[in-house]
C-alpha cells in the first residue's frame, strides 16, 4: 500500500449570514466575498464531499480513496464501525455576527428523521475579539414550560449561559446542548459528520430577500437537554513540544500540538486515520515513501496505513491533532 500519503484538501467554502471576511485573512482562504462563514475543510457529506488537493489521487473525492482503499484509510475499527462513511467533519467557522441558537439531535433521534448520524461536536477557539462570548446550555434547570414560554416571548437568551471566550478556549459540544457562537469568533470544529441544525432563535434576523430563516422549535423540544450547563470549558494543560489531550468522547479525540522541533509520532496502536489541522506555523510531514508541506489554515489527513510519521516545522507551528 506504498502508494498511500497524507492527503490534503480543497476546502469547501460557505457563505452564511453571519459570515465575515477572517477566514480570508487568518487562514488564506480564496474567496471574494465579505460573508464567508465557513470552510469545511474535511467533508464526505453529500454533496460537498471533500476533493484531495495533491500528490497522485488530486481530484478525487475522500469517499472515492475509502471506496477503494477501505480500512487502509480509515482504520480496521472505523470501517467495521462506519464501512465506507468518513466519520468526522472539520470546519474552520468565523462569526462576524451571532450564530442561531440551537441544538443538534443524537445518534437515534437522527437515524429515525433524518436516516443520519447525530452531531456531538467540539470548539477550539482560534480568535476572539474583545468581549466575545458564546452560549453554553442553561444557566439554570428549566421546565419545558419555562423554556417554551420564554421562547414565545423572545426572551429565550435569559435563560441560558453565556460565556466570555478568548483565545485558545476549547468547548465540548454534546448532542442536545443548546448553544451558540458569538459575534467576533474564530473557531475550529470537529464533529460528527452531519449537517443537521435545530435552530430555535435566530434574532428575527431576515436574509436579503426580507425572508427569515427557518425554526425547528417543535424538532428541537425532543432534543434538548433542560439541566444547567457545568463548567462549560475544557481544562488542558499545555507545553510545548508535548502531544496535549484536550477532548476525548466516543466520537473523537482531539490534542493540540505546540512544536518548534521535530517530532516523531507512533500511530501502530491507533487503528484510526488521523487528521492535523494547522492552526498557525507550516511544517513537514514525513513517512516513509512522501513529505507533505502543510501550512496555516490547511488539513491534512494521515491514512492509518501509515504508522509512523514526523512532524517537521518550519517555524512555531499550532495544530489539532484528531482520530477516532
Amino acid at each position: 500500500m506504498t502508494e498511500l500519503y497524507p492527503f490534503k484538501f480543497n476546502p469547501v467554502l460557505k457563505d452564511k449570514i453571519w459570515g465575515g471576511d477572517k477566514l480570508q485573512k487568518f487562514f488564506n482562504k480564496q474567496s471574494s466575498t465579505d460573508k464567508l462563514g465557513e470552510s469545511w475543510e474535511l467533508s464526505d457529506v453529500s454533496g460537498d464531499e471533500s476533493i484531495v488537493s495533491n500528490g497522485e489521487f488530486k481530484g478525487k473525492t475522500l469517499h472515492e480513496l475509502i471506496k477503494k482503499y477501505q480500512h487502509a484509510i480509515l482504520g480496521k475499527k472505523v470501517y467495521e464501525k462506519y464501512n465506507e462513511a468518513f466519520p468526522l467533519l472539520f470546519k474552520l467557522i468565523d462569526a462576524n455576527d451571532n450564530l442561531s441558537i440551537q441544538v443538534h439531535p443524537g445518534d437515534e433521534m437522527a437515524k429515525i428523521r433524518h436516516n443520519s448520524f447525530g452531531k456531538t461536536e467540539m470548539w477550539y477557539v482560534v480568535d476572539a475579539e474583545p468581549g466575545a462570548s458564546l452560549i453554553i446550555g442553561f444557566t439554570n434547570d428549566c421546565s419545558k414550560q419555562e423554556y417554551i414560554e420564554a421562547l414565545n416571548q423572545g426572551v429565550v437568551e435569559s435563560l441560558l449561559q453565556k460565556v466570555p471566550v478568548s483565545k485558545g478556549d476549547v468547548f465540548f459540544i454534546p448532542a442536545g446542548l443548546v448553544h451558540a457562537i458569538g459575534q467576533g469568533v474564530v473557531i475550529a470544529e470537529i464533529q460528527q459528520s452531519s449537517d443537521i441544525t435545530y435552530r430555535i432563535y435566530d434574532y428575527e434576523r431576515k436574509d436579503e430577500n426580507g425572508n427569515e430563516r427557518e425554526l425547528h422549535v417543535d424538532q428541537a423540544l425532543d432534543v434538548i437537554n433542560f439541566s444547567a450547563s457545568q463548567e462549560p470549558k475544557t481544562k488542558y494543560n499545555l507545553k510545548e513540544n508535548t502531544v496535549c489531550p484536550l477532548v476525548s468522547c466516543d466520537y473523537f479525540k482531539t490534542n493540540k500540538i505546540e512544536f518548534t522541533h521535530s517530532l516523531d509520532c507512533d500511530y501502530s496502536q491507533k487503528d484510526s486515520f488521523v487528521v492535523y489541522m494547522c492552526l498557525s506555523g507550516n511544517f513537514y510531514v514525513e513517512c516513509t515513501d512522501s513529505i507533505v508541506h502543510v501550512t496555516k489554515g490547511e488539513t491534512v489527513l494521515i491514512p492509518a496505513h501509515i504508522d509512523r510519521v514526523k512532524l517537521i516545522p518550519e517555524e512555531k507551528s499550532e495544530l489539532l491533532e484528531v482520530y477516532i
